[in-house]
């Protein structure tokens, strides 16, 4: 048997039990224990780590722990360029495709609003997010620990807000999606890329007040529906420019 010194840094302390937290604490490790299995046991899912230093040097998750190391366990960085370290995982973590669980259904479609591929079926197992995530390289959105310590599951967040509103704000922010978010082009039923049409084309498809009001629509191809600017349309306008316009760069 052999022990370890752990350090968590910023939002990784959440994972971790209260008398533990911002502070250094040694805990036994098995035999062979790589830092992926220690940093798990403790609580946190590897996809919420970007960076590990073993006694000051930059390692990976399969570095084997040796008696009397020090790990110090960091978050993904949003300010901070660590491209000259060894990041935890192999690829980078900041693709824009996601697939929610079962019990993120209002963040799935605020996703979709920003224009973000977003998967969501409230009727997704926790098997079949995982393929997804294998198959698609996509981002696992959760806030089940257990499922983001799956080894299959490379790229996911754990989702802290309870409330859709407050979860958007959240990984628009985590994951810096302001600069690339192209709000209003994706189906919000479907997921599909959403085209403009002239109105002649889907008169048929509008509720009378529609056709007298409205001129600029959008169809999608794959499910059929038509969207327009109505009251609908600027209410949700306000929440995605009040959550983008707060996480923009200075300058843009």
């Amino acid at each position: 048997m052999v022990s370890a010194t752990f350090r968590f840094y910023e939002e990784l302390n959440d994972f971790l039990a209260p008398r533990r937290r911002k502070q250094a604490f040694t805990v036994p490790c098995a035999q062979a224990a790589t830092t992926k299995h220690m940093i798990e046991a403790l609580g946190v899912p590897h996809t919420e780590v970007e960076l590990i230093l073993v006694n000051g040097e930059s390692v990976d998750f399969g570095r084997i722990l040796a008696d009397g190391d020090r790990v110090a366990v960091y978050p993904r960085f949003e300010a901070m360029d660590v491209t000259p370290l060894l990041r935890a995982c192999e690829h980078p973590l900041r693709e824009t495709r996601f697939v929610a669980d079962a019990h993120l259904g209002g963040l799935a479609h605020m996703l979709r609003m920003l224009g973000f591929d977003t998967l969501y079926d409230n009727h997704f197992r926790d098997d079949e997010i995982v393929a997804i995530c294998e198959h698609d390289g996509r981002i696992v959105l959760t806030r089940d620990r257990e499922l983001l310590k799956r080894r299959a599951v490379t790229r996911g967040c754990y989702v802290h807000a309870l409330k859709s509103e407050a979860q958007l704000r959240e990984l628009v922010e985590r994951l810096d999606l302001a600069r690339s978010a192209r709000p209003f082009t994706l189906c919000l039923h479907c997921n599909a890329p959403l085209r403009a049409v002239d109105k002649a084309s889907v008169l048929d498809r509008l509720p009378p007040r529609v056709r007298e009001h409205y001129e600029r629509f959008s169809t999608c191809d794959q499910c059929g529906r038509v969207y327009w600017e109505g009251s609908h349309f600027r209410n949700m306008r306000r929440l995605l420019d009040g959550v983008l316009l707060n996480n923009r760069p200075s300058g843009t």
